[in-house]
């Protein structure tokens, strides 16, 4: 499996994972009706997006890459604001865009797509750029895993 680390950028996951939800879809298997469903639905959407764009404001105030594919040109290791509370933000903003999505389209067998989607990122793409950070960063990394957990 090594030979796929790194090399479908996150986002082409989430869009493939996206598509599996939407096309998998059945109507009517969360059974929450529509004055609840849609806006929890939106909200996770937002809370999503909201946490891309934080991590990324992040990523750009410290002035170091957003590239997944090329962990090695980080400059420095962002730790702080939403950084604080999770490792991977990016990831988990994508997660919660997911679960918004499966909700959205009353999709219980949605879950089963973000585990898999999860499971995907943690072993292809946040395991070989902690490998990277480590080579980098090395005990100013091993103390911020000590104190912030991989995905919340």
């Amino acid at each position: 499996m090594n030979f796929l680390e790194k090399k479908i950028p996150p986002p082409i996951v989430f869009l493939i994972t996206l598509l599996l939800i939407k096309v998998s879809s059945f109507s009517g298997l969360f059974l929450i009706a529509s004055k609840i469903r849609i806006p929890l639905a939106l909200l996770l959407i937002v809370i999503g997006i909201a946490i891309d764009i934080v991590a990324l404001l992040s990523f750009r105030k410290m002035k170091t890459t957003i590239n997944p594919l090329n962990p090695s040109a980080t400059t420095s290791l962002v730790t702080t604001g939403i950084y604080a509370v999770t490792r991977n933000p990016m990831y988990l903003g994508l997660v919660f865009i997911l679960l918004g999505a499966s909700v959205y389209l009353e999709n219980l067998l949605g879950v089963f797509f973000i585990a898999l989607f999860i499971a995907y990122i943690s072993r292809l793409q946040i395991f070989p750029e902690e490998r990277v950070m480590q080579e980098l960063f090395k005990d100013e990394f091993n103390h911020y895993c000590q104190q912030v957990r991989r995905w919340i």
